[in-house]
């Protein structure tokens, strides 16, 4: 018995040592990987947070986050999160963040009225010392208005144009057009025939709020005030309520009254109402630039739509030839980084914005600012729209006047539609709002 327990207290002994042993072992290996994962050369993981507003179905929201994917697939040791937000929700997180000195690590951003205060709050990375990578691609104009007191903060994506008319030539002919009106005139009488002929002129949908600000009143309100006038606000030189303005308010309040737009306008969102034009349920659609992707190049009726500027109105100050254009969906990067993580967005942003994304846009039918050459195999609505927008730019509203003073337009646009205010009175208040901000 005694010799039976001595065995067994040998064999649990020389159990134990064993473990001891392997134990050992395996920490030395834990060790020894550690180091190789600190010393040998293999780079540590980088994840860098990035906002956008690329949610809906354009071609464009495509090409970038296939972009992204590239990028990341080349750069295995760098992640790059991305916080999705639908575009009417974008720039008032951005705000939000903004205030917070929140930033995501790499931003989109707009130009001018939306950058100044980023820009005023040291909220963004000044990025000078990498134009060269951009300086054989990019023209001047492209850039500026990512320029600040000559500090560069962004690089732009494409170039967009607001107000394009997209309009079903079947529909036209019908009521008696085989081409798009150049008066006013002309176009109220088209919408009186459309609307005699049981159909929806204009399909527009407002639930988001920005397009009847961004799209119509600057392209209207170009046509009426000419370019200067946004400008010339801001100085203090020009204002609101002047005659000018209030009559290209009152255009939208004569189209609301004359049942111009689908009756659920401000219930509708932009991408439903893209949809209203290309199933045949109303006549016209005026959108950017981007959505001809959806309207025309990946549309197989695509022939079946037209698309034109808004026409001239009698009296009116601006070139009815211009369109309303903005250098669009600026990167910037965050300031603050530390040095890996500014490393890698830097490493993003030269990736990202590339001759080779532009000419895979260009190649989509987007138009862009940089110096290439159009691809052979861009579609022909592509040369047709650059055509159509080569006469000159005027400003978007809300690329200059404060987001502040762009709220109080937007909320009286939708309420005028309704009949609760005038044009008179809506420019009363957005003058207010702009006084307050001074």
């Amino acid at each position: 018995m005694r010799r039976t327990n001595r065995s067994r207290k040998s064999i649990m002994l020389g159990f134990l040592a064993v473990l001891m042993l392997l134990v050992t072992a395996c920490g030395s290996n834990s060790a020894s990987n550690a180091n190789n994962t600190s010393g040998s050369g293999t780079e540590p993981t980088i994840t860098l947070t990035m906002m956008h507003p690329w949610t809906t179905p354009n071609v464009d929201n495509e090409v970038y986050k296939e972009r992204i994917a590239e990028f990341e697939k080349q750069h295995p040791n760098i992640i790059i999160k991305q916080d999705s937000v639908p575009s009417a929700q974008y720039k008032t997180k951005l705000r939000t963040l903004a205030a917070a000195n929140n930033l995501a690590d790499i931003n989109v951003i707009w130009p001018g009225a939306d950058l100044d205060p980023l820009v005023a709050g040291n909220l963004l990375q000044p990025i000078n010392d990498m134009m060269d990578n951009w300086k054989d691609l990019l023209p001047e104009y492209a850039l500026s208005g990512f320029n600040v007191d000559g500090q560069q903060y962004a690089i732009p994506t494409k170039q967009n144009f607001v107000d394009i008319i997209y309009y079903n030539k079947e529909m036209f002919a019908q009521v008696g057009y085989d081409h798009f009106p150049d008066t006013y005139e002309g176009f109220i009488d088209v919408i009186t025939k459309l609307k005699a002929a049981g159909i929806t002129p204009i399909s527009l949908g407002n639930k988001e709020q920005w397009p009847l600000q961004s799209t119509y009143v600057s392209g209207i309100g170009d046509r009426f005030t000419g370019s200067d006038f946004l400008p010339a606000v801001l100085a203090g030189k020009a204002k609101f309520t002047d005659p000018e303005f209030v009559k290209a308010l009152a255009v939208i309040d004569e189209l609301t009254k004359l049942g111009a737009f689908n009756t659920d306008a401000n219930n509708m969102d932009s991408v439903q109402s893209q949809d209203y034009l290309i199933q045949g349920k109303a006549a016209m659609h005026i959108s950017s630039a981007t959505v001809d992707g959806r309207i025309r190049m990946n549309n197989e009726e695509g022939d079946k739509f037209g698309i034109a500027l808004l026409p001239s109105f009698e009296g009116g100050k601006g070139d009815p030839k211009k369109s309303a254009g903005i250098m669009q969906f600026g990167i910037g990067i965050k300031s603050g980084l530390d040095e890996q993580k500014l490393q890698a967005a830097q490493e993003f942003l030269k990736f990202f914005v590339s001759e080779d994304l532009y000419k895979e846009l260009a190649r989509k039918g987007v138009v862009v600012p940089a110096k290439i050459d159009v691809p052979e195999d861009a579609s022909p609505y592509l040369k047709e729209m650059l055509a159509l927008t080569s006469n000159g730019m005027s400003p978007v509203f809300d690329s200059l006047i404060p987001t502040q003073v762009v709220d109080v337009l937007q909320n009286g646009l939708q309420s005028m539609m309704m009949g609760r205010t005038t044009p008179e009175e809506l420019a009363a208040e957005v003058q207010q709002a702009m006084d307050d901000m001074r």
